[in-house]
């Protein structure tokens, strides 16, 4: 499982006309879902993002997690951080999990991430739906978190 992590001023996404989820300073997570995952890799990714230590403290050292600082965070699901782009112009996507697998991997993830930092700071898209997201940077700050390098 892979989560692209972003530290952002403000995020939102919107599906069509509606807008289903938004926040204000907090996190984006692009998150992609492989077929080797499991229910376990979704808990650890989603306590490891919560933890990251990539807030300001008042010393203006990243030294504070989303967790610590009250942020929210915006969860977008993101088949395509498992496109393989080795080979031609057109990416492969067999890394990625079958949408099944994948959607109830994403929710177990969300859960896991309410559990860590509350249910009211957590939005997220819609599964398998074609997304506008938009998002203020801050920093920048990125990163990619890996549940496989874990083990």
């Amino acid at each position: 499982m892979k989560a692209l992590v972003q530290r952002v001023t403000e995020a939102s996404v919107t599906v069509g006309a509606e807008t289903t989820g938004s926040i204000g300073p907090g996190l984006l997570i692009l998150l992609g879902v492989s077929g080797e995952d499991g229910a376990e890799d979704a808990r650890w990714l989603a306590a490891k993002c919560a933890s990251l230590r990539i807030f300001d403290d008042a010393g203006g050292k990243m030294n504070l997690s989303v967790k610590q600082t009250g942020g929210e965070v915006l969860v977008i699901s993101q088949f395509t951080l498992y496109g393989d782009a080795a080979r031609g112009a057109r990416p492969s996507y067999t890394g990625a999990a079958h949408s099944t697998l994948a959607e109830d991997l994403y929710g177990e993830f969300l859960a896991a991430l309410r559990k860590e930092i509350g249910a009211e700071r957590v939005q997220s898209g819609l599964f398998r739906a074609m997304m506008k997201v938009r998002l203020v940077n801050d920093g920048p700050v990125t990163l990619m978190v890996e549940s496989g390098r874990k083990k």
